[in-house]
This record gives C-alpha cells, structure tokens and sequence, in this order.
C-alpha cells in the first residue's frame, strides 16, 4: 500500500490527491524520506541530473507510487494505446529487450536499474513503444503520467519547462550515442567486407 510513500497524501477538505494544490502537494511530501530519496534518483547521473533537487522533489510530487511483481512485463514493444507516461526505477532491475534487433525473439539490449527512466521519449511524442520492459524483480517506481505533466505545467510552469529541457537533452544524448554506434557498425563492416574482398578475390 502507498497511502504515505511519498508522504501523507489524505484527502484535503474531500479533495482527491490529484486535485491537491501546488502548496498541498508539496506539504504532502515534506520531510518525506522515500519523497526525498526519488527526488534524489530523478537528478541522479542515469535520469535527469539538469533539474535541481527542490524541482526534482515538486517533480515528485506529482508522480504516482508503483509496485511491479517480478516477471511482469509493463511495456510491450509496439504498444501505441499505453503511452502517455515514464517510470522512474526506484528499486529493482529491469530487463530490456527488442525484437527488431534479431526479427524473430526478442533480444535482451540492457538491464536498468533504480535511478534508470523508463519511457520518456512516450511522454512526450505518444509514439508506439520501441522496446519492452519486463520486471526482472520485484519493483518499486514512480510513474508521471502526461496528465500529471499537464497539471505540472498548469501549476509551476518554470519546472515544467526545466523537466522537459532535461527529457529533450537526455533524449538527445541517446540519439548521439546511437548515431556512434552505428557509425562504428558502418565501419566496421565496411572492414569485413574489405577483408572478405581480400581473401576472396573475384
């Protein structure tokens, strides 16, 4: 149950959660050990480290506490209806795995674990999930739904932005990283085929 996980958030005057003022939302996750210990992983070097750990913590507070049993797969590869959040791992690994990579079974690509994002290029654009994501243990996360991005947007503008620069930035760096990889796939069976020209003559 996660009634105070990321700290007391009881209804105010027959309010829902979600309908908390900005105020209310971070008085509910004040002095909260677990609200601060996510704040913590959102910055951490494998998330969104721009953000600065009062921001990270309102972030926080508009995120939904999960629990995900063990073998549970919670993204699935071409999904294009259940797109409209990111997980922040919090405890717990997660297997990642793509079946374009070998076109028939799927292909293990990393395990990640807590501090690790999961989904953010979905939050933005609302594209078709371009890997799955199964619970390789048992785990906890925080979910922030487009929804709760929205109301983020709506109630402090400034760190909404600061969120999104950092998603985009991040997103960028892996688009780099790609494009390396694959540059050095390129060259490298432009060498192959060298050495195959090499040794088999036409």
């Amino acid at each position: 149950m996660f009634e105070n996980f990321f700290g007391s958030k009881k209804t105010v005057q027959g309010q829902q959660p979600e309908d908390l003022l900005p105020k209310q939302r971070m008085r509910a996750v004040e002095g909260s050990e677990s609200a601060n210990r996510a704040a913590e992983l959102l910055i951490a070097p494998t998330a969104l480290m721009q953000l600065l750990p009062e921001e990270a913590l309102t972030v926080v507070s508009y995120m939904t506490p999960r629990r995900i049993p063990i073998d549970t797969t919670f993204i699935i590869e071409g999904d294009k209806s259940e797109t409209g959040y990111m997980v922040l791992l919090l405890e717990g690994e997660v297997t990642v795995e793509n079946v374009i990579v070998s076109r028939h079974n799927p292909v293990t690509v990393t395990v990640l674990g807590p501090g690790s994002l999961i989904g953010e290029m979905g939050l933005i654009d609302g594209q078709a999930r371009l890997a799955s994501c199964t619970a390789s243990t048992n785990v906890v996360c925080a979910i922030l739904s487009r929804a709760a991005l929205e109301k983020l947007s709506q109630d402090d503008p400034h760190t909404a932005a600061k969120l999104l620069l950092a998603i985009s930035m991040r997103v960028a760096e892996r688009l780099r990283e790609t494009s390396e990889k694959l540059k050095r796939y390129s060259q490298l069976v432009q060498a192959m085929q060298q050495e195959i020209d090499h040794l088999m003559p036409t």
